[in-house]
């Protein structure tokens, strides 16, 4: 994605909603049961799909972090539910872990542990970045209330263009 391209992109996404929340801790905000909706438009193949579910931030056990290893506060991310996009029609679901840091940020990494990106929700507002390989994730975000909030997100790559906009609230 080009500069000025990303700059527009956040520019608009900061626009998207008025109300904001500030968030000290991102771990102590997440953790619970949320609904999820999310829109997917993929501009390449001119589809649009959505996925419909729950989503769960609950304590890492410390069978996952290895005995004896403290480690910072953890929370892993289940989200389960209904995918309709490109011809499928059923179950999706995907896993995170989000890892606290001690400024009340937290580091969102892949279930494998990989690094994905830096998660900063204590304006109310978060950008944040991630390349994998030819393809650029931008992601922009905004605490809409105590118990909402929303995540952008735009890829591109050689084979991908595509925008993805995902609203949880909490049960």
């Amino acid at each position: 994605m080009e500069p000025d391209e990303l700059r527009r992109y956040h520019e608009a996404v900061a626009t998207f909603r008025a109300a904001e929340l500030l968030v000290p801790d991102a771990l102590g905000f997440l953790r619970g049961r949320w609904r999820l909706d999310r829109r997917l438009a993929d501009h390449a193949a001119r589809r649009t799909g959505t996925f419909s579910g729950t989503a769960q931030f609950a304590p890492l056990g410390d069978h996952a972090r290895g005995a004896g290893d403290p480690g910072p506060a953890a929370l892993a991310y289940c989200e389960e539910g209904e995918l309709r996009f490109r011809g499928h029609c059923g179950p999706a679901s995907r896993s995170l872990i989000y890892r606290g840091r001690p400024d009340g940020t937290a580091d969102v990494c892949f279930a494998d542990g990989r690094e994905f990106y830096r998660l900063d929700p204590r304006s109310g507002r978060w950008r944040a970045d991630h390349q994998c390989g030819a393809d650029h994730y931008a992601v922009a975000g905004q605490v809409l209330g105590s118990g909402t909030f929303e995540e952008r997100w735009r890829a591109r790559g050689p084979d991908k263009d595509y925008e993805i906009i995902t609203t949880l609230v909490r049960e």
